[in-house]
């Protein structure tokens, strides 16, 4: 049923890049540790960037547990399902890395994201996954769903941050300097863009 895949190419990388949702799980060390498991979505906020390469932009929140998650011993899995078509689930595990605005890899990992505005969603960082595992398996029971459009009110509540907005916003929220197990989370203030 579930096949290996040694990078991430051809069919695999068409049906990653056409799914309008995808889902990261994140863990700490500590046997007692907080898993983390999130959505994410947005048209253009992926890339895959090389055959064991993926990237995403990380984009203002309420919490910062994958980045503390990242930090700390770099696991990450992401996770794509057919909502439509073929029942396909498939499963990229790696290591992560949150590449901050300030980091000089920040602008070129930036471009490329065209079609997306940073200013309007508060972004934070670009993960990086480098791929250790691919892997697919049968979705069949997931169930149909249709995607009408990416909502809009996440760019339209932060467009109207700036930088130092955006840093008392993150400081009002308990869990984005540490994580929910007390792990160093986003550093603030939010670092000025390189270049």
């Amino acid at each position: 049923m579930g096949k290996t895949y040694e990078r991430i190419d051809g069919r695999l990388r068409t049906f990653i890049e056409a799914q309008p949702l995808f889902f990261t799980a994140s863990a700490p060390l500590s046997a007692d540790g907080t898993v983390n498991l999130s959505p994410k979505g947005l048209r253009g906020s992926f890339v895959v960037l090389d055959e064991l390469t993926v990237a995403y932009l990380d984009f203002a929140g309420s919490n910062a547990e994958t980045i503390a998650h990242l930090r700390e011993n770099g696991r990450i899995t992401l996770m794509w399902c057919a909502f439509q078509g073929p029942p396909t689930i498939v499963r990229v595990h790696g290591k992560g890395e949150a590449v901050f605005r300030d980091d000089p890899r920040f602008p070129e990992l930036l471009a490329h994201f065209p079609d997306i505005d940073p200013a309007q969603h508060g972004l934070r960082a670009v993960i990086v996954v480098r791929a250790e595992l691919v892997r697919d398996s049968c979705g069949y029971a997931v169930p149909f769903m249709a995607y009408e459009e990416d909502r809009d009110l996440h760019g339209r509540r932060f467009a109207r941050e700036d930088d130092d907005s955006l840093t008392a916003y993150f400081r009002s929220k308990e869990h984005i300097e540490s994580s929910l197990d007390g792990l160093p989370g986003l550093p603030l203030p939010l670092p000025p863009s390189a270049g």
